[in-house]
């Protein structure tokens, strides 16, 4: 007889479990716990995105919109990919989203169908492959390599012979979400070149491409690519805007996606909420000065995390280029998960443990350092008490 979860679809009872999303709730049952396990900094959202969104409320802008997000809003993403990247992206390659998750959903849903094969790079953050799983695809990964002394990089001859006839989709996070790998403009050529001569999608998470320590942006696929190739490119505004409990963020597609989007939106969520989308518009217009003292806080942040982790012999880490997150492993300690354990039970601290990045990152640790001096200085004391100096 079968048991009422057994009603629900194999493919979510057998869903891979997210060791990280499992760390946080063990650590939430503490109330004296740092956690710095998530993906988020300190900040609230600004006051001036805070007031116009407000004003939108109180204008009624709460009724149904439409689907694939306001006009105004895709309409000025056009005009910041012009002012940050020199890209001309019509509105009609633009399509706003209840999150960025959401629109990595909507990107792989319209491209994959039960059995189709991605190529990820790993390490990634455990959500994306999820939506595969959901999608009924699988997953090969390749992973990035790292090297002490120089940090991470990828192999592009790895990555593209592990496509096979079977392939649909390959999958990339740049700037790297949890190592802080970018990849560069001419390997991101390359691979498109690659996928354009086969006809494989590239799907690209570039929810960090503003958080990048010595340039304005990181590259992104919309600069290498033509309008009509298979890229799909997913942002957000939950990081670089302090907006992660908005759930507001964008896709842009090919110029023949809109239709395809639109209906699977349709009947996938309705489309975002309408109010929060005019803070969208105030965070891209005016929103510049509020990304630079952001990045001014990170990058001080890691420069004293960086200095205090070189004086502990037993830590292994390197820079990253970009992203809030210091990705590192400690002599000796091969289990990540009884490492992030311990961290709460002896430290007080909760990190995320690196296998829910994938495989390959068994016995790393990530820590998002986007938070306030004197919280990072007490994380990073916490963390010294677990493993020693």
């Amino acid at each position: 007889m079968q048991t009422k979860t057994e009603k629900f679809r194999p493919v979510l009872q057998n869903l891979t479990k997210n060791p990280g999303a499992e760390m946080l709730r063990y650590g939430w049952q503490r109330d004296d716990v740092i956690s710095l396990g998530q993906g988020e900094g300190c900040a609230p959202t600004p006051d001036f995105i805070n007031d116009k969104t407000y004003e939108a409320l109180k204008d009624g802008k709460t009724h149904y919109g439409p689907v694939l997000g306001q006009p105004a809003l895709r309409s000025e993403i056009g005009v910041y990919y012009k002012k940050i990247f020199n890209l001309n992206i019509p509105q009609n390659r633009v399509f706003i989203t209840g999150s960025g998750t959401t629109a990595m959903h909507l990107a792989l849903t319209s491209i994959l169908d039960a059995g189709d094969d991605v190529v990820a790079v790993t390490p990634i953050w455990k959500n994306l492959l999820g939506a595969v799983e959901i999608a009924q695809g699988t997953t090969h990964t390749v992973p990035l390599h790292y090297t002490e002394g120089d940090g991470w990089s990828l192999n592009v001859d790895e990555l593209l012979g592990a496509v096979t006839e079977a392939t649909k989709a390959i999958l990339i996070v740049t700037p790297s979400n949890p190592t802080g790998w970018v990849m560069s403009k001419e390997e991101m050529q390359r691979v498109l070149e690659f996928t354009r001569e086969r006809g494989i999608w590239i799907v690209s998470d570039e929810v960090y491409n503003r958080s990048l320590y010595n340039e304005v942006h990181a590259p992104s696929f919309l600069e290498v690519a033509k309008e009509d190739d298979l890229v799909m490119t997913v942002n957000s505004f939950s990081k670089s805007w302090a907006m992660t409990g908005w759930r507001l963020g964008w896709l842009v597609g090919p110029s023949f996606s809109e239709g395809i989007i639109r209906d699977l939106a349709l009947y996938d969520n309705m489309g975002p909420p309408t109010f929060t989308q005019f803070g969208g518009i105030e965070a891209l217009k005016n929103g510049e000065e509020f990304i630079k003292e952001q990045m001014d806080l990170w990058k001080s942040n890691l420069d004293y995390l960086y200095e205090r982790f070189s004086k502990n012999p037993k830590i292994h880490m390197e820079k990253p280029a970009s992203t809030f997150y210091a990705f590192f492993k400690v002599d000796g300690e091969n289990d990540c998960l009884d490492l992030a354990k311990r961290f709460i039970d002896e430290g007080g601290i909760s990190l995320a443990p690196g296998c829910a990045f994938g495989k390959d990152s068994r016995g790393w640790i990530r820590m998002c350092f986007a938070v306030s001096r004197e919280k990072l200085t007490k994380a990073l004391d916490r963390i010294e008490k677990v493993i020693g100096e």
